[in-house]
């Protein structure tokens, strides 16, 4: 929370913080999941279509009595990459998802709405609170049962800014009508 913390004014105050909600980091994880999965399914019908068609695809044929760790092991070294890419973009979505999780902070204050993301490069988005016109909450029947879900920031003559899914929404559209009665 330091560019919120460190941009507030004088007389401004934190109302509310946003914070990701866990489903965000269990998606994160299974990221990594599917990586493994797919990293699997791949060695794994290789192993099965050459000891099936009697097509090669080892760099020094087929044993069938070999375990399964010397199958992978006779794999062509191109069917061994294509695994290994599919792990690697399972470990780089997880990367990308954290590193946007640990960067973005949400916040309402007294005077203006900040949505900060970015970890070299910063994007930051602000609204002053008397300049907003409307807030929308999305949530699907997931989020509802889980409690999070997409707020929806439509200003005056500014557009919308749309948050990311966030835990507890409605307390969070609650907040800002907090800070336009104060």
């Amino acid at each position: 929370m330091l560019y919120v913390q460190q941009s507030l004014g004088p007389e401004e105050e934190l109302v509310h913080v946003g914070q990701f909600h866990w489903m965000y980091t269990l998606k994160a994880i299974m990221s990594i999941v599917w990586g493994v999965v797919l990293c699997i399914v791949v060695l794994a019908g290789a192993i099965f279509v050459e000891a099936k068609s009697g097509f090669s695809l080892s760099t020094y044929g087929y044993d069938p009595m070999a375990g399964w760790i010397d199958q992978v092991r006779a794999l062509h070294p191109a069917i061994k990459l294509g695994a290994f890419f599919m792990l690697i973009m399972g470990l780089i979505r997880f990367a990308q998802m954290m590193v946007n999780k640990v960067t973005t902070e949400i916040a309402v204050t007294t005077s203006r709405i900040v949505y900060k993301r970015g970890l070299v490069a910063r994007h930051v988005g602000e609204m002053s609170i008397d300049r907003i016109e409307g807030v929308n909450v999305a949530q699907s029947i997931l989020g509802r049962i889980l409690d999070y879900g997409s707020v929806i920031v439509r200003g005056m003559g500014i557009g919308e800014v749309i948050l990311p899914q966030i835990a507890d929404p409605v307390a969070f559209r609650k907040a800002i009508d907090r800070a336009r009665n104060s």
